[in-house]
């Protein structure tokens, strides 16, 4: 059995993680063909339908429907889309500065990785969500500058992950092997350095994933993110919390997306963590 064949084995042997596996899978196709199943895609679109404000869940409307009669399945199915799209924007925008910042500053050493690592350490300084707030709050309430105002505040600890893996590596035979026969120290990152990531930042990935959604939501829940009419899920939870005594399905079911969501990308990222480093599995 080969490497590969073996951690695929692990990855689907673990119950949880295959759970969270199947669950992404159908988010991802979901959001695919979101516009095919949604019953009433233009209630996601901006539609409204007043006759049909607050009807309980029933066949025609799965999930039932909101203070404007929108289908809230249809929704739902749309909005999965928003938050997929904010996540993957989100991380890789992420990566695009915390990793070469991280590589730099682990193998350059010395003044550049005491600059680096302190500009971190301002960033790190700050709670999270306070600082996405700010940042937001300064560009204006929009979903594009939410994506913005997490990656600002996730980069640092990306930054510090690749650091420290550029520290292990930078005096590894391989390396000074590199380094002897005159290849420039911007190849020897690229090539020795960053490749020799992977593992961990794939992992930190997909258990980050779940929770920038999860940022996101909590935006614009507070009104800085997406605006109406966008069937973004925590403006779903946001604008339906008002009606929650007497019509609990306008703010359960986004809710429901929420944590089964970011449950999923949990459930992924501790599989993962387990096949990449023996120890976790007692190995």
């Amino acid at each position: 059995m080969n490497s590969l064949t073996y951690q695929l084995y692990l990855l689907w042997s673990n119950k949880l993680t295959f759970v969270g596996c199947v669950f992404i899978l159908a988010l991802i196709l979901m959001a695919i063909f979101a516009p095919i199943i949604a019953p009433h895609v233009d209630h996601a679109r901006g539609a409204v339908d007043p006759v049909n404000m607050f009807r309980a869940p029933q066949p025609e409307y799965l999930f039932g429907t909101d203070e404007a009669g929108r289908c809230i399945f249809s929704r739902i199915l749309m909005g999965s889309r928003i938050s997929l799209g904010v996540g993957v924007f989100t991380i890789g925008l992420t990566l695009l500065i915390g990793i070469p910042l991280g590589a730099i500053a682990g193998y350059a050493g010395g003044f550049v990785d005491e600059l680096i690592m302190r500009i971190t350490d301002v960033f790190l300084s700050f709670p999270p969500l306070l600082l996405a707030m700010a940042v937001t709050a300064m560009l204006g309430p929009a979903l594009h500058n939410v994506m913005i105002a997490i990656a600002i505040t996730w980069w640092p600890w990306y930054a510090r992950l690749v650091r420290g893996q550029a520290v292990s590596l930078r005096e590894r035979p391989f390396v000074e092997a590199a380094r002897a026969t005159g290849v420039t120290p911007l190849k020897i990152v690229g090539r020795h350095i960053l490749p020799n990531t992977i593992a961990p930042i794939v992992v930190q990935a997909s258990m980050d994933f779940g929770g920038i959604i999860l940022t996101s939501a909590s935006l614009s829940f507070l009104g800085l993110g997406a605006q109406p009419p966008m069937p973004e899920w925590g403006l779903m939870v946001s604008t339906g919390r008002t009606f929650f005594l007497t019509s609990w399905w306008v703010v359960t079911f986004p809710g429901l997306a929420i944590f089964f969501t970011v449950l999923a990308f949990n459930l992924l990222g501790d599989g993962l963590r387990e096949i990449m480093d023996p120890k976790t599995r007692g190995l």
